[in-house]
């Protein structure tokens, strides 16, 4: 049986690979997810049937499946796809609390996980049990708190004060030291400490990080998640558990290495303060706005009759499609436009919305072919050719201050060029500044034309006059 069991977690393993492979592309995702999930059913089912469980355990286990899997149900079945980026930091913090709760188990009865008796853990079971719960607690803490900020319960500015990093590397350091004492000692104190000082670590390191690096902060809390189920995999000697966590790991930190790259910023940047942190430099670009000339405003009519003429249309999606829900009567604009002969592409960038990969859900859900759909490196060079660009709620990944103004907070940051195209339409509530905290430029420029309103209210109002 152990031999069968071990076999299954293999099987799992490879079909875990697969589906992390699959989700790698817009058009495998679906068959990606398949695979990740028949992987967990194996997986499932080989632990019930691991050599040594009772019937007692393996009817604790059905009845957390079973509630656990009932609450996931109702919760994903009800959660709008502009709270997805939240959703996504609340199952974080969950992985997280987990980790803390097994580690904890670990120490109270290392027996149940042949790692040693009470008082008498093995020391490399020490370490990892020690370091499982570090990551956990700071997973479940700082994904609290990405949470609050994400769901606007909390400010998504950053919240900054004197000495803050000081603070910060000062906590690294004496966990560090706790987490040494603890191997050697193996104190309950000890191990409690360490608990306590990571749900404090994790809670300072989110807070100072504001709005427009959470997309970083969601792959790096996803990262944080693998390492701790890899290190409490470790403990409890589960392969499957070790595989899964490394794959996520290893995966999240890729992912933030590319969020981190499509805003020209290091990780290390990132954690130490967000963008928008400088509200003086905020209030001295909206003060500059006075000197600009007017915005020109539009109507939806004045788009559609531009549109109806246009031969090359390149839709920019931000989050502000997101919140209007706007992504089916975007597809239904985009159909009517190729109807009339123009070519239709969609162009995203890394870090638009608020989780890696927001707009390519969104534009899934309302079945935009992918071959329409093109990524910044790809879609940069046919704005030059664009008769149209739309955007639809995107502002800091549209600014072009971040290639001339060296003093602004995004300066550096790789952006869409939507500025070369010969008509600009930026649909938008108002004139306020995206997350970095920064006047868009783009809102200025003569080829430029506002419409304000809501985004799905606006696309629909230009859908019907399509169809005049």
């Amino acid at each position: 049986m152990t031999t069968l069991t071990t076999l299954a977690y293999l099987v799992a393993s490879v079909l875990f690979i697969l589906a992390l492979r699959g989700l790698s592309h817009p058009e495998t995702s679906r068959r990606g997810n398949l695979y990740g999930m028949i992987g967990m059913a194996i997986a499932i089912v080989a632990t019930l049937l691991r050599p040594g469980m009772d019937l007692g355990g393996i009817a604790l286990i059905i009845a957390g499946l079973v509630i656990g899997g009932g609450i996931g149900a109702y919760v994903a079945g009800r959660i709008q796809m502009t709270a997805l980026p939240q959703l996504v930091a609340a199952f974080h913090s969950l992985v997280g609390m987990a980790a803390v709760f097994v580690a904890a188990a670990a120490f109270y009865s290392p027996e149940s996980f042949g790692i040693g008796v009470r008082g008498d853990i093995k020391g490399a079971s020490l370490v990892e049990m020690s370091l499982g719960l570090a990551i956990g607690a700071i997973t479940f803490s700082g994904s609290v708190i990405a949470f609050l900020k994400l769901d606007g319960r909390m400010s998504g500015a950053p919240i900054l004060f004197k000495g803050q990093h000081m603070l910060n590397a000062g906590l690294g350091v004496l966990l560090l030291v706790l987490v040494i004492a603890f191997v050697a000692t193996g104190s309950d104190f000890l191990f409690w400490m360490i608990a306590l000082l990571s749900f404090a670590l994790g809670f300072l390191l989110i807070t100072p990080i504001g709005g427009a690096d959470m997309p970083v902060v969601v792959s790096m809390l996803n990262s944080y998640s693998g390492w701790a189920a890899a290190g409490i995999g470790f403990t409890i000697g589960n392969l499957l558990l070790i595989v899964t966590g490394a794959l996520v790991g290893a995966s999240g930190a890729i992912l933030s290495y590319i969020m981190c790259k499509g805003m020209n910023r290091s990780i290390i940047n990132v954690l130490l303060g967000g963008f928008g942190a400088d509200a003086g430099g905020a209030a001295a670009a909206g003060g500059a706005a006075a000197d600009r000339a007017p915005v020109k405003a539009g109507s939806p009519e004045d788009a559609a009759y531009i549109m109806k003429n246009a031969q090359k249309i390149i839709v920019v999606p931000g989050y502000g499609m997101a919140v209007a829900q706007a992504q089916q009567v975007v597809r239904e604009m985009a159909d009517l436009l190729k109807k009339e002969g123009a070519d239709v592409s969609y162009a995203i960038h890394p870090v638009a919305g608020r989780m890696p990969g927001h707009m390519n859900v969104l534009l899934a859900e309302a079945n935009v072919p992918y071959d329409e759909v093109h990524e910044l490196e790809e879609i940069n060079p046919e704005f030059a050719d664009a008769d149209v660009a739309y955007v639809i709620g995107a502002n800091d990944v549209t600014n072009p201050a971040a290639k001339t103004d060296k003093s602004s907070a995004i300066y550096g940051m790789p952006i869409l060029d939507v500025e070369r195209a010969k008509t600009v339409f930026f649909v938008k509530r108002g004139m306020a500044s995206g997350y970095a905290g920064v006047e868009n430029e783009l809102f200025f420029r003569p080829n430029t034309m506002m419409l304000f309103g809501d985004a799905k209210k606006v696309t629909q109002e230009i859908v019907q006059a399509l169809q005049r």
